[in-house]
């Protein structure tokens, strides 16, 4: 395993100019409900993304993910893992979504690989250069999918569990893995980074781990420090550990 430790001292990525992409919505097949693609700017083949969202739903958060994604030059796809628009405000909401979703992970594996396949019908993917990129729920999401040896360039988790049930078996991760993850984060205690830690060196996987001292959850969310007041709940916002992490995944990408 190939493991790279990187702390909160990375610099911030430059802001890139902004493009005028739009979202186009398309119905995955076998009522498995619906995604939002955004295409990159560009002709020729190049890296694309899947884009799972935090335990909210595909709401405004994850859309903007996918949509920044496209601005960088990759195309993206925000796919529903709930199946039909549910999206919660409240964490009672969001706690029953996820559960249910979980409830059926043929489903949710059937959502993804539809994802995947979308964006290999895109003229400008290559297939061979296709990422997971999740949120939270959607970090545990895309790491089972690399878990499960799911054909996949590369996989990243910010603030998702790193816990599983289904641990890799040596040899069966095919993607490189790259989690970023809240050094104070509660969801995501050190014990559970560091057994995930010897899970990835056992199976051989190319680990790059990004832990930032002091940050809680969902760290990336602009939305997170108000939410975790309303709900006194230890989400917030940490604008270095947004851009740190973001500069890491672009890195990850090229």
């Amino acid at each position: 395993m190939k493991l790279r430790h990187w702390f909160a001292t990375l610099c911030a990525a430059a802001a890139l100019p902004a493009l005028a992409i739009e979202g186009r919505e398309i119905a995955l097949p076998d009522n498995l409900g619906t995604a939002v693609v955004y295409s990159a700017a560009t002709t020729e083949p190049g890296p694309a993304v899947i884009v799972v969202h935090e335990w909210w739903g595909l709401n405004d958060y994850a859309r903007d993910r996918a949509r920044q994604l496209a601005e960088a030059g990759y195309t993206a796809i925000a796919v529903d893992m709930y199946g039909h628009g549910q999206v919660a405000d409240h964490p009672t909401d969001a706690q029953a979504f996820m559960q249910a979703a979980l409830a059926e992970p043929e489903k949710m594996g059937a959502r993804f690989d539809a994802a995947r396949a979308a964006l290999v019908a895109e003229s400008n993917v290559d297939a061979g250069r296709i990422y997971g990129v999740g949120y939270c729920f959607g970090g545990a999401v895309v790491l089972h999918q690399a878990r499960m040896g799911a054909d996949l360039a590369g996989v990243a988790s910010f603030h998702g569990s790193l816990g599983t049930d289904s641990p890799a078996e040596p040899g069966a991760v095919k993607a490189r893995v790259l989690v970023a993850t809240g050094g104070a984060d509660p969801m995501v205690p050190p014990e559970q980074v560091g057994n995930f830690v010897t899970e990835m060196s056992t199976a051989g996987a190319d680990l790059t781990l990004m832990s930032f001292p002091g940050v809680v959850h969902s760290f990336t969310n602009p939305g997170a420090t108000e939410v975790g007041k309303t709900h006194n709940m230890p989400l917030a916002y940490d604008e270095h550990a947004d851009q740190a992490s973001w500069k890491a995944l672009m890195e990850f990408i090229n």
